[in-house]
């Protein structure tokens, strides 16, 4: 099983984004099966996610509209950033972080 866990930075105030949901889910023939969901913390982590099978196609799926909304009146341009990739088999942990800002976004795959 390899662990998932992610960090949510917001660039635009260089700062954690706390409280952004974010849901992890599992890609099958029927679709996406949600795995579980966490919402980021004090210092933007949601280190409490499933682990997953190597080899799992899975996504990340952070709500950021709500995180928007409490920063501003204005709708926000990304109401949500889907992060989709595939759990080699030889990883133990991956680490995803997003760098947010009101328009525009970046990830990669941490350490």
């Amino acid at each position: 099983m390899t662990g998932i866990s992610t960090h949510v930075l917001d660039t635009s105030l260089g700062r954690p984004a706390e409280g952004v949901p974010v849901e992890l889910a599992l890609h099958t023939e029927g679709g996406w099966q949600v795995l579980g969901t966490s919402a980021t913390d004090s210092d933007g982590r949601a280190a409490d996610l499933p682990a997953v099978e190597a080899g799992s196609v899975v996504r990340l799926l952070f709500g950021t509209a709500a995180y928007f909304a409490r920063k501003s009146e204005e709708p926000p341009f990304f109401p949500e950033v889907t992060i989709v990739f595939t759990v080699a088999p030889a990883q133990h942990h991956y680490h995803v972080p997003l760098l947010l800002n009101p328009f525009g976004y970046s990830v990669y795959r941490g350490s």
